[in-house]
C-alpha cells in the first residue's frame, strides 16, 4: 500500500474557496481501480511551549493543507495519474492567487500500521 501526499500552501484568506472546492469535487478518484481512500486535512499550526510543557496555537506558523490519497499499488496510483479521469478531476484549475507557494508531493509505502495488516496487501 502506498500513500500519496500532495501537500498545498494555501494564501491566508483563501481557505474557505480551497475547502470549498474540495466539498465539490466530481469525486471520480473514488472510482479508481486499486484507490482505498482519500482525506484533505486543514493546517492546524501549534507550538510547544517547553516552559508550561503545553501547546498553543502559533499565529507566525504556516501550515500546509494535505490531501492524503491511499491506494493498493503504487502502479495503481501512477495508473490514476494517466487517465482520463484525472485530467477531467483537475481541469478545473484554481486561481493562482489562491496559493502561497509551490505544492509538494510525497509518496510513502506502508510497511507497518495498527489498524491493518498490510503485509497481505504489499
Amino acid at each position: 500500500m502506498v500513500v500519496v501526499t500532495n501537500r498545498i500552501p494555501i494564501a491566508e484568506g483563501c481557505e474557505s474557496d480551497f475547502e470549498d472546492r474540495f466539498e465539490k469535487r466530481i469525486h471520480l478518484v473514488d472510482e479508481s481501480p486499486g484507490f482505498v481512500r482519500n482525506e484533505v486535512h486543514r493546517p492546524r499550526p501549534m507550538k510547544f511551549d517547553h516552559e508550561s510543557g503545553e501547546w498553543r496555537p502559533d499565529p507566525d506558523g504556516e501550515g500546509y493543507y494535505e490531501i492524503k490519497t491511499w491506494w493498493r499499488s503504487i502502479d495503481d496510483f501512477v495508473a490514476w495519474t494517466r487517465s482520463a479521469a484525472f485530467a477531467e478531476a483537475h481541469k478545473r484549475a484554481a486561481p493562482k492567487e489562491m496559493f502561497r507557494g509551490a505544492n509538494i508531493v510525497d509518496i510513502h509505502e506502508v510497511f507497518q500500521s495498527s489498524d491493518l495488516d498490510v503485509s497481505r496487501d504489499v
